[in-house]
């Protein structure tokens, strides 16, 4: 191979020299410049040896005369680095098959934070709803943390790459956490490989967030001025007493809902649903049940994908699995909550 770990080469684009840090593949490699690594293909690198002799002067020149009026030059200030959030990105890790196409066997994952603020992360892979993979680590400002590699076709396994970000010195002003999570289906996966290959790129992204969010504040009340007033205040302690008895299992077949369901549209009967699940969801919590079966039927699927992708992002939820049942065959969800 014309280029080993260790070689210093020559960025074309940007006339930047670096050093390569690792080989991907007959067409890729990982390259350092400034302490930044970043993917680059080979045709897009070069020895630095004939800029080297090109720019080397032949003769040396004469010294020039110094005055004592020079004015010392001012350095040039260094270029200020972009802050626009932190991404999870992607780089395609490509090979040539019997065939002599390009096929792409991985992808590497790397967690981009381009601001200038540290954080702490745990970050899980989960496919169909169940834990694959997970790390907990921090990144540091402008760094590019390598996270894992997932096999190509690992991604046709409905994969959700969850984040949990935390500062990494505690400030009363932001928020103790904040989430992010991306699905990527199949359809989208491959529009971005073939994107990137056509602008003849390395990786493609997708931002987490830009801005860490500020702690919301919540408005206090006072209640004893409340209940003089005439306004009835309950025990919170007691609340359970006042609400809604639970559900263990919620059917969400719209004929259950609606006596005219047949004079609905399809966005109507989908929300009524979506309504209906959220509403017995959270009288699940709140009357601490450890499980919750939600019956959405298996049809085309949708109305089940938009619950799970509800569920991954609930701190209470355990687990979830959509699994056969003698009672609702393929056509249930059973949630385990956790407290």
């Amino acid at each position: 191979m014309k280029y080993q770990i260790g070689d210093t080469v020559l960025i074309l684009h940007s006339s930047e020299e670096g050093k390569v840090v690792d080989i991907i593949n007959k067409q890729m490699m990982m390259v350092e410049v400034k302490g930044v690594t970043f993917p680059v293909y080979m045709d897009q690198v070069d020895f630095p040896y004939f800029k080297r002799f090109t720019e080397k002067k032949m003769f040396p020149d004469k010294k020039e005369k110094k005055y004592v009026d020079d004015i010392r030059k001012e350095k040039p200030f260094p270029e200020k680095k972009v802050v626009d959030g932190v991404w999870l990105s992607f780089l395609p890790v490509m090979d040539t098959d019997e065939f002599g196409d390009e096929v792409v066997e991985e992808l590497k994952l790397h967690l981009v934070n381009r601001t200038e603020t540290p954080y702490k992360f745990t970050y899980k892979l989960n496919f169909f709803g169940k834990a694959d993979f997970e790390l907990k680590n921090q990144v540091n400002p402008f760094e590019n943390f390598y996270l894992h590699d997932i096999p190509f076709s690992d991604l046709n396994d409905n994969p959700a790459f969850d984040f949990e970000f935390s500062l990494l010195q505690p400030d009363k002003k932001k928020a103790e956490f904040y989430e992010a999570s991306l699905r990527l289906k199949p359809k989208q996966l491959f529009a971005k490989i073939e994107e990137i290959r056509t602008k003849n790129q390395a990786t493609f992204s997708h931002r987490l967030f830009e801005q860490y969010p500020d702690r919301a504040f919540e408005d206090t009340i006072d209640f004893g001025n409340l209940a003089a007033k005439g306004f009835k205040v309950y025990d919170a302690k007691r609340v359970r007493e006042h609400l809604e008895p639970a559900r263990s299992v919620v059917d969400l077949h719209i004929e259950k809902l609606a006596d005219d369901w047949k004079h609905m549209s399809n966005y109507e009967i989908v929300s009524l649903q979506l309504k209906t699940f959220e509403k017995y969801y959270e009288l699940a919590l709140a009357h601490h049940q450890p499980t919750l079966i939600v019956i959405h039927g298996v049809g085309e699927g949708r109305l089940r994908d938009e619950i799970h992708d509800i569920l991954r992002l609930k701190r209470e939820v355990k687990s979830f699995v959509n699994q056969y049942d003698p009672r609702f065959g393929y056509g249930a969800t059973e949630i385990y909550f956790q407290y």
